[in-house]
């Protein structure tokens, strides 16, 4: 299908709805309120729902447990920009322009902003968009929100701790927002927050703040359903967390990974974790000074993420408060996941799995059965079609990820479960399966994991030649994927196929 620029398709025909009609709310004859609760640098290990018992998260179990749990949810780009514009798309990063961080999303994109606004409802967004370029904190205007109507608390990038939301009028309306030792002051218009880095400065924690703008929106009487995307910037780094979250979870208490002081690893791997080696200041990998900073940065990370689930049950009170909960698909999800020690590596991107798998959970009552599981291998450019097909809403057409509102509702369908790994680099590229993960790295070494019999992936079989016809299989797959896709990976790609055509 050609593609349609922006205007060509807010102008298209009406009739918002496919020929399977949209689901009606429970007891109403109008369709359900959608809630999209997204999370930065969120591990799916630290949820309940998902087996963990370090952090307890029952506000977020609790959307999974009364609904669907994705257990093989993979993000296609494990780094924030990519990550975002394939979720809200439906498109992989080379498609939807944003292929690296700070680079804005093509602006004839079709969020699914775009299509709930087609559909009659009220679309709003507060929190952390990342899909504007450079702009920092960069608070967003309808002309620049990509759909989202309402947009006055929706910023582009920036993990700030602390927040005063200044009132219209207030002099010196600045931001004080603090880079590396350097404190820059941009103008801002009436009315905008004035936020700051120090979890000990004065003003409102940034993730609580946030919840409140949410349940304002959500809460707020209205005429018509609404699509609200709630983007909380935790739990990114910087590793730190207000009261009482801050010590609530003991250093000396934490985990590590089995495979912090790992000696075999990928030369890609190897090379980044040197490199944070000598971040930290330890003498080699090997130090014993980088547990007690694991353990140090994990507490606040878990800090982070209990606070979280705090705002989230905040959030779902209110809409149960107000009548809305079973009215509302809820969905609950991450841009990437985050290194805490495995393999010797911190922050995301990388290959592991532990970067690229995620939660994902949706709840909608009388729609998703509770208790139900999703074994399926899904990836973020599956979300925009699986939300729009759950609800019968007519899709974008320009979508390259798959509907799987099918596995949602226990139908059998025929689903190709593979998701294709999208390097923000541009020269690392694979795919994951129900057994395998594969990538090929441009002038590096080649990764294979067993999934089923190595979860902690300490063994890679890429050069073992009994997995050599494995090998040339997922290569295979995964030229031919980027072929498909016409992604520029394909150029450097096609050299590694055995009649050396591209």
């Amino acid at each position: 299908m050609a593609e349609l620029s922006r205007r060509e398709f807010l102008g298209a025909g009406a009739g918002a709805l496919s020929s399977a009609a949209a689901l009606p709310m429970r007891g109403a004859s109008r369709k359900p309120n959608v809630l999209v609760i997204y999370t930065d640098e969120h591990s799916w290990w630290t949820l309940g729902v998902y087996g963990s018992r370090l952090v307890g998260t029952p506000n977020i179990d609790r959307i999974g447990r009364e609904g669907a749990v994705f257990r093989n949810y993979f993000v296609n780009s494990a780094v924030c920009t990519p990550s975002r514009g394939c979720f809200i798309t439906g498109r992989y990063p080379h498609a939807h322009g944003a292929y690296r961080n700070n680079i804005e999303l093509n602006r004839n994109e079709v969020t699914l902003a775009h299509m709930f606004a087609r559909a009659g409802y009220e679309t709003g967004m507060a929190g952390k968009w990342h899909l504007d370029g450079e702009p920092r904190p960069g608070w967003m205007t309808p002309a620049r929100s990509m759909g989202f109507a309402d947009c006055k608390w929706m910023y582009n990038r920036g993990h700030w701790k602390r927040i005063i939301e200044r009132p219209c009028g207030w002099p010196q309306n600045r931001s004080r927002a603090r880079i590396g030792r350097q404190l820059v002051q941009p103008r801002l218009p009436d009315g905008m927050p004035d936020i700051d880095y120090d979890v000990n400065a004065p003003g409102r924690y940034f993730t609580d703040w946030l919840t409140d703008k949410a349940i304002e929106f959500c809460t707020k009487k209205r005429d018509k359903p609404f699509f609200y995307y709630f983007s909380i910037p935790d739990p990114h780094t910087p590793f730190s967390v207000g009261p009482p979250y801050d010590t609530m979870y003991p250093p000396e208490e934490m985990p590590v990974p089995a495979t912090l002081y790992e000696e075999n690893l990928p030369d890609w791997a190897a090379e980044a974790r040197d490199r944070l080696v000598r971040r930290e200041g330890c003498a080699s990998w090997r130090d014993p000074k980088r547990a007690e900073i694991l353990r140090r940065r994990k507490a606040q990370y878990c800090g982070m993420v209990k606070c979280i689930d705090d705002n989230v049950g905040r959030l779902l009170r209110a809409l149960e408060a107000d009548g809305k909960l079973d009215d509302t698909l809820i969905l609950f999800s991450s841009d990437h996941g985050q290194y805490m020690g495995e393999h010797g590596l911190y922050f995301k991107n990388q290959l592991y799995e532990t970067a690229h798998r995620v939660a994902l959970l949706m709840r909608l009552p009388g729609a998703i059965r509770p208790g139900t599981v999703i074994e399926e291998c899904v990836g973020s450019v599956d979300v925009q079609p699986t939300i729009l097909g759950l609800l019968g809403l007519e899709k974008s057409g320009r979508e390259q990820g798959r509907d799987a509102s099918a596995l949602l509702r226990r139908q059998r369908i025929e689903w190709k479960n593979e998701v294709w790994i999208h390097h923000s680099s541009l020269e690392r590229a694979g795919v994951f399966t129900p057994e395998w993960e594969f990538a090929l790295i441009k002038g590096h070494d080649t990764i294979l994991f067993d999934r089923r019999n190595d979860p902690d992936q300490v063994h890679n079989l890429a050069r073992n030649p009994r997995y050599r016809r494995t090998v040339e299989e997922l290569t295979a797959r995964v030229i031919e994927h980027n072929r498909e896709v016409d992604s520029p990976a394909l150029r450097w790609l096609a050299r590694l196929e055995p009649s050396g055509n591209g």
